[in-house]
């Protein structure tokens, strides 16, 4: 999913087989989930730093080591790569094992929602209207958690990302109205988005219904859901980016890829469940 220059990705099998072939002192390994889930089992010799404080610890790790990063499912550690690779790190040294710990201990994630993956070779018309379905989508998610929060001091950084999705739908059409005929008002198109980003086609409000009935689903599974959500709007605009070339357009879409960033830093921060 995300820009070759950012990270490199592998998977547990070739980082046992990197582990195999190198020197201890060669690497680093990071868990980025919460303490809980490390004192449950984790890979031998990983050094716990969850990802909601992983920006205070980054400078502590040493830049000339190999850096890999899981968690869970390889959401977070996604989001550990392009924290670790913004701060200025060597990207040809960081890694997100994929699949995360449950693919280590060989379990998958059967029910888990997974966002559905964009045909970037659709037209600039379709690609953009895409992209405010998914922060219409974004704005509904961060509504409907709310209600769930376990702690009230999430509240306003959730209501915050909400907002901020609004905001970004627009920016988005400012573009796309210049490329297609009449478009019609902002605020009509964004009344008749349907704001439904996964690759089943159900509505996000019963997917997220779905998702709370499930006893096994926890907060942190939720967040992971959010920061996946983050993810794939920070490479579609990281991706339209490169395709409108040098100009106004390239930098309103790499800006907006910066703050989808700093979004996956603050839901992060709902992690910190005590």
């Amino acid at each position: 999913m995300i820009q070759q220059d950012d990270f490199k990705e592998i998977s547990f099998e070739e980082f046992e087989q990197y582990r195999a072939d190198s020197k201890e002192n060669n690497y680093l390994v990071v868990d980025v989930r919460q303490e809980n889930e490390y004192k449950s089992g984790h890979v031998p010799g990983a050094k716990l730093i969850p990802l909601n404080i992983l920006g205070d610890h980054l400078p502590e790790l040493a830049l000339d080591k190999d850096l890999f990063f899981y968690c869970h499912s390889g959401v977070r550690s996604e989001v550990a790569g392009i924290m670790a690779a913004e701060e200025g790190r060597d990207a040809q040294k960081i890694y997100n094992i994929t699949g995360g710990f449950c693919s280590y201990q060989g379990h998958s994630l059967d029910g888990f929602p997974r966002l559905q993956v964009f045909d970037y070779q659709e037209d600039d018309t379709r690609l953009l209207y895409q992209a405010m379905e998914l922060e219409k989508a974004a704005e509904h998610f961060y509504e409907t958690i709310l209600a769930f929060v376990p702690d009230e001091k999430f509240k306003g950084t959730i209501e915050q990302l909400a907002k901020a999705e609004i905001a970004h739908a627009r920016t988005i059409y400012s573009y796309w109205k210049q490329i297609v005929e009449n478009p019609q008002p902002f605020e009509d198109i964004y009344e008749v988005l349907k704001g439904d980003i996964l690759e089943s086609g159900q509505p996000l409000s019963e997917v997220t219904t779905a998702l709370y009935a499930n006893n096994e689903i926890t907060w942190t599974d939720i967040i992971e859901m959010a920061l996946s959500i983050e993810i794939q709007a920070y490479d579609l605009y990281r991706t339209m980016a490169d395709r409108r070339g040098k100009g106004e357009a390239q930098n309103a879409f790499l800006s907006i890829a910066q703050m989808e960033k700093a979004h996956m830093k603050l839901a992060a921060k709902l992690l910190d469940v005590q």
